[in-house]
């Protein structure tokens, strides 16, 4: 008989769908992914993302899944369960341990950057009601990045937004907000999508996105479409191995994958076309992308288009950050409600407040700890990179090489019972192979430029 998770359970396939998807997509499926495909390739570079989705970033995918849904647990207590089924060390802990530390060292800068798009959907509001319109927008971002108390204080209503939905539980809270937030940010994009139609440049940004041009292929290109694939999919801090430990037994993990990793993709194809009209039709220049693009160019485009276009907008943004933001602090709230006597609601709050504390450091990088610059690099960046760069893309490959050569056969089987034998093996083949050269390349990629700079070269 399948066990419960103490934590809760999904009522349905469609909800771990959108909660999964909900994690996945973030800020960088709403702007990067598109500029991304736009500037190195077009449809070439989609073919080539698609790809290493489909033989990379979907077989550990399904892997983080089947190992949550074995262990009905939090990450670590999950592969130290699966560990001891298949007599191996306890070594094999340590992506749960990893995934969880990177969650919210991510957690804690992205939601100083949630906090902008919360300031900026603030002040088109006050706009709707008579407020004055962002007249220069670089000095409005750069006097927000430049007040510590600002950034603080949106910062702390993002998490605040974050821990009320986490402290209810899977089904009061996760999968209620998850039903709520995907189908509004749905709404938000077509919105935005509509007013791209009227523009008449629907049909340029297509040729954006699904016009291959295979002369801007190269191997740059090859790493930027893998490492898009493995971090856009939340591989490697355990949020899917959280969401899989809810996940009913009855309900194919490669199916749901599969519908998770497309979801996700949509998501970002449909945000491209809703958002390069947009930049067409005010000439802005597409290359890049970031904040400085999002907070500095676009608002003088919504200064013509309408503030209510640039209200929806933000909330878009926040709307995609905050389903990811979620899934980034469920798994240490699960962990320490197993490991403690902690209430599901003071573990949270626990957990909020650590990573709000941390997320100090992002905020004061921009303003009084500015000169501190280790590396090179500004201190959050440094953290995203860390995180990011190098604790995710580990993260992965160690789950990949224990669910493929360390992880019994039995379990593996089990919860993929679904698949025929043809399709298990070349699963197996795939997340022993294919999977661990695939990010081994891309850990390495991201690593090499922090050896030379360690060396003096």
């Amino acid at each position: 008989m399948d066990k419960s998770s103490i934590h809760g359970m999904w009522s349905s396939r469609l909800a771990f769908i959108l909660a999964a998807t909900g994690s996945a997509v973030g800020l960088g499926n709403i702007w990067r992914f598109p500029y991304m495909a736009s500037d190195n390739g077009g449809g070439a570079f989609v073919l080539i993302y698609l790809s290493c989705i489909l033989f990379a970033g979907l077989p550990i995918l399904m892997a983080e899944i089947l190992l949550g849904r074995n262990g009905r647990t939090s990450p670590v207590n999950a592969l130290t369960q699966a560990a001891e089924q298949s007599g191996r060390s306890r070594f094999w802990t340590l992506p749960g341990w990893m995934g969880m530390v990177a969650g919210v060292l991510i957690l804690s800068f992205y939601s100083v950057v949630a906090g902008w798009t919360l300031y900026y959907a603030w002040l088109y509001v006050l706009q709707l009601f008579g407020g004055a319109p962002i007249a220069d927008p670089g000095a409005t971002f750069g006097a927000l990045l430049g007040d510590a108390g600002l950034l603080t204080f949106w910062h702390a209503i993002f998490m605040i937004m974050t821990v009320v939905v986490v402290a209810f539980g899977v089904e009061k809270g996760l999968e209620r907000a998850v039903k709520f937030l995907m189908p509004a940010l749905l709404a938000m994009l077509l919105v935005l999508l509509g007013y791209g139609a009227t523009t008449g440049n629907l049909g340029q940004a297509a040729s954006f996105l699904f016009v291959p041009d295979f002369s801007a292929i190269s191997g740059e290109v090859y790493l930027r479409a893998m490492g898009q694939a493995f971090f856009s999919l939340s591989l490697g801090m355990c949020a899917m191995m959280t969401y899989g430990a809810y996940l009913p037994k009855g309900i194919s993990v490669g199916r749901v994958g599969l519908i998770v990793a497309l979801s996700d993709t949509g998501v970002a194809l449909l945000a491209g076309m809703a958002i390069f009209p947009i930049v067409i039709q005010f000439a802005i220049e597409p290359s890049g992308g970031g904040p400085g693009m999002i907070f500095t160019a676009l608002p003088l485009a919504f200064d013509q288009m309408g503030a209510i276009f640039g209200l929806v907008f933000f909330a878009l943004l926040a709307v995609a950050a905050w389903t990811s933001s979620i899934s980034l602090l469920e798994p240490t709230t699960a962990f320490l409600v197993e490991r403690t006597r902690l209430s599901r609601k003071t573990a949270a709050i626990g957990m909020a407040a650590l990573t709000w504390v941390v997320g100090l450091v992002s905020v004061l990088s921009f303003n009084h700890w500015s000169h501190i610059r280790p590396f090179g690099l500004d201190l959050m960046t440094l953290i995203e990179r860390i995180a990011n760069d190098l604790m995710l893309p580990l993260g992965g490959l160690l789950i990949a090489i224990f669910a493929g050569w360390r992880l019994s056969g039995r379990i593996s089987r089990e919860e993929l019972a679904d698949l025929p034998d043809w399709l298990y093996r070349t699963w197996l083949w795939v997340v022993r192979v294919v999977a661990p050269v695939a990010v081994t390349f891309v850990f390495w990629q991201a690593l090499r430029p922090i050896v030379r700079q360690l060396m003096g070269g």
